[in-house]
């Protein structure tokens, strides 16, 4: 049999969304399973046109998908998928981004038919299975026009499913092993023929370590679409919010204002608790959007060299009208000449005022002090005070979204402060680390390199 004409392929589909994915996985396995495959090669076709189809529309937005019967040079049927990229591939090539692709298939190329190029990837068809006329292609695609895609949520079922019988397959081929091993303690007898079935049965098991390998990728990509999702809702709510909020306190800074209808003290009060609870309210939706900047990677840093002193003048400058307690003194240590590096000024200034920020809230007596020291190719910057000091267990969590600190100082806050610091630090490329203890205070140590990520 020859290879069947272009125009009448088993399946044809159209790769344009995230959605589109899903069901090429689905109507893949289908498609293999109408021509004859084994469950294990389904799964790894369907796998494979996954992860490219992923690939296809993160890099030219989608592709048109068809599915053919070829015969091979080596007398045996293979089932064939391409797909056609919408626009030109990045210097006419293609490499999958998972590795475990080209072991799912048996070909993985890029070729050009008729002047169109086309991502193209194949596997066997058992020796066994029926012979691949055209009434019997015919009976295929009819078979595949009645059936109708199901939803994303119906096929990552299927994927679950497929994942648990993998396990419980290894874990079966697993016991087998164990029976055989007692087996050879026992007798030399077959020994020859045992080897041989070990052989065999390892070399499957194998096989279904790779697609496992290949389901857990697609997982990681869906966790990481999920992360996606939530910065995205983060920032769309926020940026919702702070049009209302903003208009309230205009509002109240209306009322109170001398040249209104005059305010009974109640209603003063009333108007300056509004305000109050509509600047805190403000507060939180804006750094709930800068998080959601900063973990969806829209937060591009300005690399520039940057003079430290000024930046130091302007922190003792800003942050010395916040140390309100007398008992409290905020020190700002002139940094050593040559005090320069390439950084971004702008958010490194964010970090060092929201760790200052943290300890004058937080600290009850003694002091905050901003220190800058250059070690070989590495500045440190540590934000040292003599607060109440925080627990071992806790030093992983105050990093948390949302978390602080119990106890008796306890002090207003969102918990967002300290994670998004951390997130600008390590885009400037350097590291934020927490030294403390109980009744000793806190050293919040940044670390950057002097010349820039």
């Amino acid at each position: 049999m020859t290879e069947e004409p272009a125009g009448l392929p088993l399946l044809q589909m159209a790769l344009r969304v995230e959605q589109d994915i899903f069901v090429i996985r689905q109507r893949g396995r289908e498609v293999a399973a109408v021509v004859g495959l084994e469950h294990q090669d389904q799964v790894r076709i369907a796998t494979a046109l996954s992860e490219v189809a992923r690939d296809l529309l993160r890099m030219v937005g989608g592709a048109d998908v068809s599915f053919h019967i070829d015969a091979g040079v080596d007398g045996r049927f293979h089932l064939r998928a391409d797909l056609a990229p919408v626009a030109p591939l990045p210097d006419g090539r293609f490499e999958p981004q998972s590795g475990a692709v080209s072991r799912l298939v048996d070909t993985l190329s890029v070729s050009t038919v008729q002047g169109v190029t086309v991502v193209r990837m194949s596997r066997r068809v058992p020796a066994n299975a029926p012979t691949p006329t055209p009434e019997r292609l015919a009976e295929f695609r009819a078979e595949l026009g009645r059936t109708a895609p199901s939803s994303a949520l119906d096929e990552l079922t299927v994927q679950n499913g497929q994942l648990i019988a993998a396990l419980d397959e290894v874990r079966s081929q697993r016991d087998e092993l164990a029976v055989l091993n007692e087996e050879l303690a026992e007798t030399n007898r077959g020994v020859l023929a045992l080897y041989n079935q070990l052989t065999e049965e390892l070399e499957e098991t194998n096989r279904g370590v790779v697609a496992l390998y290949a389901e857990l990728d697609e997982k990681s990509a869906q966790l990481r679409a999920a992360s996606e999702s939530k910065s995205r809702f983060l920032a769309n709510v926020s940026h919702e919010l702070r049009a209302p909020v903003t208009a309230i306190i205009g509002l109240g800074r209306l009322l109170a204002d001398s040249a209104s209808d005059p305010l009974t003290t109640e209603q003063a009060r009333q108007v300056d608790l509004i305000r109050s609870s509509a600047a805190d309210l403000l507060g939180l939706v804006n750094e709930l959007l800068d998080l959601a900047k900063a973990e969806s990677g829209r937060i591009e840093p300005d690399w520039a060299e940057v003079d430290l002193r000024p930046l130091f003048g302007q922190l003792r400058g800003t942050l010395r009208a916040l140390a309100t307690r007398p008992g409290v003194e905020l020190v700002v240590e002139e940094p050593p000449a040559p005090a320069v590096l390439r950084t971004d000024e702008v958010l490194l200034g964010q970090v060092l005022r929201n760790l200052l920020h943290n300890g004058l809230k937080f600290t009850e007596r003694g002091e905050v002090r901003l220190r800058a020291r250059q070690s070989d190719d590495r500045w440190n910057f540590s934000v040292i005070d003599t607060g109440p000091g925080i627990a071992p267990e806790l030093h992983d969590r105050i990093f948390e979204e949302f978390y602080q600190v119990p106890g008796a100082t306890r002090v207003g806050g969102t918990g967002l402060g300290l994670p998004y610091a951390r997130r600008l630090v390590m885009l400037l490329g350097g590291t934020l680390e927490l030294t403390s203890e109980p009744g000793r205070g806190s050293t919040f140590t940044v670390s950057l390199p002097v010349g820039g990520a």
